[in-house]
C-alpha cells in the first residue's frame, strides 16, 4: 500500500516518476506520473487496466512496430493489461492515471537481451518455483 508517496514508476531505468495519492494493488490506484523526455529501452505489459488523462505529448511504440501518438485532450487514454509497449515523451508530460486491481504478474521484453521476463509485485522476476 502507498499513500502520498513518490518513486520511479517502471524500475530504476525509468524516465517516469510517480506521485501516488493512493495505491492498494488488490483494489485500485490513483497516481500522477511525470514522464521526462525519452523512454527506457524495454517494452512491457501491465498488471492492471488503466484510464488516464494526459498533458503533453507521448508516443506509444508497440512490440509489433506500430506507433500511436497522444497529446493533451479531454478524451482519456485506455491502457489494457494486454497492451505491450514502451512510451516516449517528447518534452515533459504529465499523466493522471486511475489503475484497476493488479493481476499477479506482467511481462517485459528487452531489445538488448531479446528476452521476455515475467515480473511480479516489486518488479521481482517470477521463477518456476513461484509458478508451481
Amino acid at each position: 500500500m502507498k499513500f502520498f508517496s513518490k518513486a520511479k514508476d517502471g524500475g530504476p531505468e525509468s524516465t517516469v516518476t510517480g506521485y501516488w495519492l493512493i495505491e492498494i494493488k488488490w483494489l485500485f490506484s490513483i497516481v500522477l506520473l511525470r514522464f521526462d523526455p525519452g523512454s527506457r529501452s524495454s517494452y512491457h505489459s501491465h498488471a492492471f487496466n488503466s484510464i488516464s488523462w494526459l498533458k503533453g505529448l507521448l508516443i506509444e511504440e508497440h512490440l509489433d512496430g506500430t506507433t500511436q501518438s497522444y497529446t493533451t485532450g479531454l478524451l482519456p487514454i485506455v491502457t489494457k493489461r494486454s497492451t505491450f509497449h514502451r512510451v516516449f515523451s517528447l518534452g515533459t508530460s504529465w499523466v493522471l492515471s486511475f489503475r484497476g486491481p493488479w493481476d499477479k504478474s506482467w511481462f517485459e521484453w528487452s531489445p538488448v537481451s531479446t528476452e521476455f521476463t515475467e515480473l511480479t509485485h516489486g518488479r521481482v522476476p517470477m521463477t518456476s518455483e513461484a509458478n508451481g
